[in-house]
């Protein structure tokens, strides 16, 4: 039975996250003409919350098991404003999948969706909010997929390439493809193609911060978190 209600939990977040998070932006975009990003926004934290709570088959998260998921959040926008500085060399990835290696993927995703929904208080909201706050939210559960798997390991290397690749090749590539659709009127290959060159540099950045914190964060913060789940019982991933 717990077998049965693991993969039914699986699907259900699969299909929210990989089908219906992806045409409620664009529905945002081509129906709402990209000016009501905030109800994108709640839309698409409510579906990130679904497939979290679905991790608690037989009995409501406990108030400690949300907490550790407000801290985390907190801690990747308090990062993300503390480098405000420097132009995407922040460590929001790199909390993003700490939390999706150590809580499940469920919740690496809502802290994904969380951090970029709140930290755009401090660093403005707008039509890029939703994107970004998918971005964050498929590495976070990704990491969490793999890891549980077996196709991702605690190890710093482990952890800083698959940072780094997925940084650059996910976060990078989605946020591209938004931008030519919030401030491009019609979709070419060219004009994305354009969009993907003049980020290089941005993307490079980004990735290599990624590596950096979590080459500096991860297993600190892994073993901290084993901790609090070994003594209250939170987050059991079974099934």
């Amino acid at each position: 039975m717990s077998t049965r209600l693991g993969r039914y939990r699986t699907v259900i977040a699969a299909v929210l996250i990989v089908v219906a998070i992806p045409l409620t932006i664009l529905y945002g975009v081509y129906s709402l003409n990209d000016r009501k990003y905030y109800f994108i926004s709640l839309l698409i934290i409510t579906y990130a919350l679904l497939p979290f709570l679905l991790v608690f088959e037989r009995r409501a998260p406990q108030a400690r098991e949300l907490i550790v998921i407000a801290v985390l959040s907190a801690i990747a926008v308090a990062g993300r404003a503390a480098f405000f500085m420097l132009p995407q060399f922040k460590p929001v990835v790199a909390i993003v999948i700490i939390a999706g290696v150590s809580l499940g993927a469920e919740a690496g995703f809502l802290v994904g969706v969380l951090s970029g929904f709140v930290s755009n208080f401090f660093f403005g909201q707008g039509p890029w909010t939703p994107w970004q706050m998918f971005c964050f939210g498929i590495i976070g559960y990704l990491a969490g997929v793999l890891f549980r798997k077996g196709r991702l390991s605690r190890s710093k290397l482990s952890l800083c390439v698959f940072g780094g690749a997925a940084t650059y090749v996910l976060y990078g590539g989605v946020i591209n493809i938004g931008s030519l659709l919030m401030f491009s009127a019609e979709f070419s290959w060219e004009a994305l193609l354009a969009a993907y060159a003049s980020a290089i540099g941005f993307d490079l950045v980004h990735a290599v911060a990624t590596v950096v914190f979590l080459f500096v964060l991860s297993q600190t913060m892994l073993e901290k978190l084993e901790r609090i789940k070994s003594k209250y019982g939170l987050l059991d991933r079974g099934g």
